[in-house]
């Protein structure tokens, strides 16, 4: 059961994060949109998710299957590696905000979470 929930939930992330990507497709640009909108929302999410300390179950669907295939670690790796090549000052900004601004978005989140769980 506990698998079901979590890849029920996945594909329900995966169509989200699909969603997202297409809505960028259609504004071309080098630098990568898409992800970074991706991991920073879901950093938000899941901190959120965590501070209003759901249950085992909710955290399963909710935390690990939506917020595991919204989000795409390998997706913001490969990106990285591209503009490394191609684009030295887009490489740290992308690293830097995707980083930075991602613990600020789990921070945000958990707070957030938190003070309407009470």
């Amino acid at each position: 059961m506990t698998v079901l929930l979590v890849g029920i939930g996945s594909a329900l992330g995966a169509a989200g994060r699909y969603a997202i990507n297409r809505y960028f497709e259609k504004r071309p640009h080098p630098f990568p949109k898409a992800t970074l909108v991706i991991n920073i929302t879901g950093a938000f999410i899941l901190g959120f998710f965590v501070g209003m300390q759901m249950d085992h179950t909710s955290y399963l669907f909710f935390g690990t299957g939506v917020m595991g295939g919204y989000t795409t670690f390998s997706t913001m790796n490969f990106e990285l590696f591209l503009l490394a090549k191609d684009n030295r000052r887009a490489f740290f900004i992308y690293f830097l905000s995707t980083y930075v601004v991602g613990l600020l978005a789990s921070f945000l989140g958990i707070l957030c979470g938190t003070m309407l769980s009470r």
